[in-house]
């Protein structure tokens, strides 16, 4: 089973740029395909396979939903023969894409009997009982017939969820989703043979990037202008990161700071379904979003639907907002503590890898265990990066810095094979204590170069879900060229350079982070991460470097650091390994004897089967169970450690 989300965060600035096909011709695609295999880690030319590849993702591409093409239209895109293969390779050289021009032109016709099979079942009773987990793992309809039963039962889900909004009948959100799906195919058909090459294009250069791998993407002139917005850091909106469903998108996540946390209006796991009366069952994310941002100040209606309690029917809410400016620097960081004996355990919850002029997470997450030493007795630290999805490499390096000596902390291998060694040479260290490192199966990129880098050094336990997202790979981006932001009309693209490895020259591409001990959460249970991904990159492995030698480094720089940075190197310590048998018995035990984890655990199994992630009900007791029973790990490590040195001390 797949985890399927669409996460968008709705903190939006200005207005995404009209969606109009890129300026791009023949030449232009063919430069840009050999432009990304050049930089790219592991391909640096077209084989058979890759357009193999190429051709399945250009026809998802046009069809994500399977809504329009039955099996029979694409037998020989869906098994090409090795003949078409080598002709759609030789086009690439040639400048010639007629195999997608042809599979372009059978979406055309697709549309054209879609729109014929709605005629015939306009007025026609709709199935009933239909279930959101049908429409999982879609395969192509093998018939007309399936096709319009699909289209029927896709159309019975959205009609039941819209039927819950009182105003609007059935005839206007027909007229709606019509409206909406009839500007799609629009673009498709274009409006000029010239438009329709271009989109043609533009979805060759998509299927073709992403055939590469899971993170090499090309951008239309839209997206990558929205992607640009997506990653400032003054954004307006209303703070709540969606998943796109059928029937509505569902709150996954309210940002702090954000307008849709303020005053608890909002939950994570309401559904809205309508934006100032407007239904948006049917409408793409994109066009939810185009609906729910606005300038600061105004307000905004959502509708939203919220599970009752006691098996009683949804609840049904009318929810004003008023949009608001949401920085993300308040959500980078949180720190707490909870006492222990005579001292305190500290929790620390990085959310990213940030930097900027005032401040960054390395000095951040300093100043707060300096704190925490002066104010209180810090017996034990606990490094959350649950969720952290990454974000600056210098970062990573200088977060490990915090709680170790000097040393490798990771090393990054590029296309031409150069390998560089990323190093702590700072002596900021402000922790030596316990340490343990939590983290979970969102926990991707600088999130696992920290963990798996404390990991090798026997510097951290880590503990919680059973690994974590399995993203070793790093990109560049044109867009990082760009001039002032000025996006090139004819697109721009990201690749994949290479991969990174820790100490131990372990990369955590595809395999992720271990855990050391497991603490089951939310996401545990659910297949996330880069293995599940179409395309992903292999794993593969360097030498460790817990002995540098500062080989990479020129002869004259190498000879002025060597001696002091040598005398200080971070050595693998054994600390924690006497006592990590007894440590996982005491957590199996306590959640086993946990009515309320217990309950937790039933809920994460049924949310597995449904493969659709929210938070769970409030009833679980303790809001954190994950949290908590890591801070209960803590205590146990602490009390090891403090017996450990008085048994020692009386010896």
């Amino acid at each position: 089973m797949r985890l399927r989300l669409m996460l968008l965060i709705m903190l939006v600035l200005g207005q995404i740029a009209e969606a109009k096909p890129p300026q791009l011709t023949s030449h232009d695609a063919r430069v840009k395909v050999e432009e990304i295999l050049k930089a790219h880690v592991s391909f640096q030319k077209l084989s058979p396979e890759l357009i193999q590849r190429a051709l399945l993702n250009y026809i998802e591409e046009l069809d994500p939903q399977k809504i329009y093409f039955i099996e029979s239209d694409l037998t020989s895109w869906l098994q090409p023969s090795a003949e078409l293969l080598e002709k759609t390779l030789d086009g690439y050289r040639k400048e010639d894409f007629s195999t997608f021009a042809d599979i372009h032109s059978a979406m055309l016709q697709a549309i054209d009997r879609r729109c014929r099979l709605d005629g015939e079942f306009e007025n026609s009773p709709l199935p009933q009982n239909v279930q959101q987990s049908e429409f999982k793992d879609l395969k192509w309809a093998k018939s007309e017939e399936e096709l319009a039963e699909r289209l029927q039962r896709i159309m019975a889900l959205r009609l039941e969820t819209i039927e819950k909004i009182a105003d609007v009948s059935k005839e206007q959100l027909l007229q709606r989703l019509n409206k909406r799906r009839k500007n799609i195919e629009d673009d498709l058909f274009a409006s000029s043979l010239e438009e329709r090459a271009q989109v043609v294009l533009a979805y060759v250069l998509k299927a073709t990037s992403s055939a590469l791998d899971s993170q090499t993407v090309y951008f239309t002139p839209s997206e990558a202008n929205q992607f640009m917005i997506q990653v400032q850091q003054r954004l307006f909106g209303i703070g709540a990161q969606l998943r796109d469903d059928l029937n509505g998108l569902t709150i996954v996540r309210l940002l702090e700071g954000g307008p849709a946390l303020q005053g608890n209006k909002l939950k994570v796991g309401d559904r809205i379904i309508a934006v100032d009366r407007e239904p948006i069952v049917g409408l793409d994310i994109v066009e939810a979003v185009e609906l729910i941002r606005g300038p600061q100040g105004t307000t905004v209606n959502l509708t939203v639907l919220r599970d009752a309690k006691d098996n009683n029917p949804q609840d049904k809410l009318e929810i004003e907002l008023v949009r608001g400016e949401v920085v993300l620097k308040e959500t980078r960081f949180e720190v707490s503590y909870e006492p222990y004996g005579d001292g305190v355990v500290g929790m620390l919850k990085l959310f990213s890898f940030y930097q900027d002029t005032k401040t960054s997470s390395s000095s951040d997450l300093y100043n707060a265990i300096d704190t925490l030493k002066k104010e209180q007795n810090l017996k034990g630290v606990i490094l959350d990066l649950r969720g952290n999805a990454g974000g600056l490499l210098q970062q990573a390096v200088s977060v490990t810095g915090l709680f170790i000596d000097k040393g490798v902390v990771v090393s990054i291998k590029d296309n031409n094979g150069q390998t560089q060694h990323l190093r702590n040479i700072d002596n900021k260290k402000v922790w030596s204590g316990p340490l343990l490192v939590l983290t979970n199966r969102l926990s991707a990129s600088a999130s696992e170069i920290v963990a798996q880098t404390l990991q090798d050094y026997g510097r951290a336990l880590v503990v919680g879900d059973g690994e974590t997202f399995g993203k070793g790979t790093f990109q560049t981006f044109t867009l990082e060229a760009s001039n002032y932001g000025k996006v090139n009309p004819k697109g721009e693209y990201k690749v994949t350079r290479g991969r990174y490895y820790t100490v131990s020259g372990k990369s955590p591409q595809l395999t992720g982070v271990k855990a050391d001990i497991f603490v089951p959460g939310l996401y545990s249970e659910l297949e996330i991460g880069e293995k599940f991904s179409k395309f992903p990159v292999e794993n593969d492995q360097i030498p460790s470097h817990f002995q540098d030698d500062l080989s990479d480094i020129p002869p004259f720089h190498r000879f002025q650091i060597i001696r002091s940075y040598q005398q200080d190197l971070q050595p693998v310590l054994n600390t924690y390994q006497p006592f990590l048998e007894s440590l996982r018995n005491n957590v199996k035990a306590r959640i086993s004897q946990n009515k309320n984890y217990q309950n937790f655990l039933t809920f994460t199994a049924e949310l597995a089967k449904k493969d659709a992630p929210s938070d769970p009900p409030e009833n679980f007791g303790q809001n954190d169970l994950q949290l908590f029973e890591t801070v209960n790990i803590m205590k146990d490590l602490i009390y090891f450690l403090e017996q450990d040195h008085q048994e020692a001390a009386a010896g």
